[in-house]
C-alpha cells in the first residue's frame, strides 16, 4: 500500500457502505418494506417521524395508495406493522444520504489537498454520477409499485439492484488501481476468459433481480429438475406468447434461465481455474481465482437450498449477500489478470 492511504480507506468504506446497503436493500424486499415511504425528499425524510401525529399523518398517506387498499387492509395491519415495513425503506434510504456525505466530503478534501491525480479524479466523478443516478434508479422503482399494481417492475427492480452492484465493482476497480500502481504485464487469455465469466455473473445478477421481482423462487421448488421432473416445465411456454416475454416476464421461464445460468457461470469459472495452470501465477492472482472457486460454488449451493425451501428470509438475504461476495472477487481476481 503506498502513501495514499487515506484515499485507500475511504474508497474501501465506500465498498462497505455499498455493501451495507445491498444487504438493507435485500432485508427491506424480502419484508415487502419497499412501497412503505410513498414519496421522495432529499432533505425532509432524512429522520422519521417522530411524534405520534406524524406517525399517524404518514399512515394516513399510506394507506391511500395500493398496497394497503389490494394487500394490507386485508391482513388487519396496524400503525405498529406499518412502522416496521417504514424502518426498513427508510433506513435503506439513510445509506444512501450516508453514502452521498462519506463520497462527496472527503472528494472535496482531497481535491483541496491536491491527493487525486488527474486519472483518479475522472473515475471519481464518473463514481459520484453512477451514485447520483443509483438514487434516481431507487426511486424509478419504488414509484412503478405506487400507481395500479403494487408490485414494483421487476425490470426497474433489477436494474436498481444490477446498478448498486455495478457501482460497487468499479468503486473497488478504482480502489484496487491505488494499492496496485505498479502494472504487471497481463495474462490475455486468462483475462480474456476472466471479462467473460464477468459479463454472465452480471447477466445472472440480472435475472437474480428478475426472479426476485417476479417472487419466482417461490415456484418450482425442486432441484435439479423443474416441477413434475421435467428440466423445462410446460408452464414456461404456457405463461407468455413469445419466447423473448418467456424468458424475461414469465415466473417459470425466468427461473429457468436462472437456474441454467448458474451452471454456466459456475463452468465459466472452473474453466477460467483449470486454463489458468498453464502458467505461471503471482500469489495474488493463485488465492484470486482459489476464493473464486470455493465461493461460486457456496453461491450455487445456496441457489439450490434457497429454493428448495421456497425462500425464506435469511436464506434469500444470504444468496443475495454471496452474490455480492462473488462479484468481488470476481473483480480483484480480474484486476489481477490485468494490470
Amino acid at each position: 500500500m503506498n502513501q495514499n492511504k487515506s484515499v485507500i480507506y475511504w474508497l474501501l468504506s465506500g465498498c462497505v457502505l455499498l455493501f451495507i446497503m445491498v444487504t438493507v436493500g435485500g432485508i427491506t424486499r424480502l419484508t415487502n418494506s419497499g412501497l412503505s415511504m410513498t414519496d421522495w425528499h432529499l432533505v425532509t425524510d432524512t429522520f422519521p417521524p417522530l411524534t405520534d401525529e406524524k406517525w399517524q399523518a404518514a399512515f394516513e398517506e399510506y394507506k391511500k395508495f395500493p398496497e394497503y387498499q389490494k394487500i394490507n387492509i386485508h391482513n388487519d395491519f396496524q400503525l405498529s406493522d406499518y412502522k416496521f415495513i417504514y424502518f426498513w425503506e427508510w433506513f435503506h434510504r439513510f445509506i444512501g444520504r450516508i453514502i452521498g456525505l462519506v463520497f462527496i466530503v472527503p472528494f472535496v478534501y482531497f481535491l483541496i489537498k491536491k491527493k487525486l491525480n488527474s486519472e483518479t479524479i475522472k473515475k471519481c466523478v464518473i463514481l459520484l454520477g453512477m451514485g447520483a443516478f443509483q438514487g434516481f434508479l431507487g426511486w424509478f422503482m419504488v414509484k412503478s409499485g405506487l400507481i395500479d399494481n403494487p408490485d414494483v417492475s421487476h425490470f426497474r427492480l433489477s436494474l436498481h439492484l444490477t446498478f448498486a452492484f455495478i457501482t460497487f465493482a468499479y468503486t473497488l476497480w478504482v480502489a484496487l488501481d491505488i494499492i496496485y500502481p505498479i502494472k504487471n504485464e497481463a495474462i490475455l487469455p486468462i483475462r480474456k476468459i476472466a471479462r467473460i465469466a464477468l459479463v454472465f455473473l452480471i447477466i445472472q445478477i440480472i435475472y437474480g433481480g428478475f426472479v426476485a421481482g417476479l417472487n419466482a423462487g417461490l415456484i418450482h421448488n425442486h432441484w435439479p429438475l423443474m416441477s413434475d421432473g421435467q428440466l423445462l416445465h410446460e408452464s414456461v411456454i404456457l405463461e407468455k406468447d413469445s419466447w423473448l416475454l418467456r424468458l424475461t416476464e414469465g415466473k417459470s421461464g425466468v427461473q429457468f434461465v436462472h437456474r441454467m445460468m448458474a451452471y454456466v457461470v459456475v463452468g465459466l469459472i472452473l474453466f477460467l481455474y483449470f486454463k489458468s495452470k498453464k502458467f505461471t501465477l503471482t500469489n495474488q492472482q493463485q488465492n484470486g481465482l482459489n476464493l473464486l472457486v470455493v465461493i461460486v460454488i457456496l453461491q450455487f449451493l445456496l441457489g439450490v437450498f434457497t429454493l428448495l425451501f421456497s425462500v425464506p428470509l435469511w436464506l434469500g438475504l444470504t444468496h443475495q449477500i454471496m452474490a455480492f461476495i462473488l462479484l468481488a472477487t470476481m473483480t480483484f481476481t480480474l484486476h489481477r489478470f490485468s494490470k
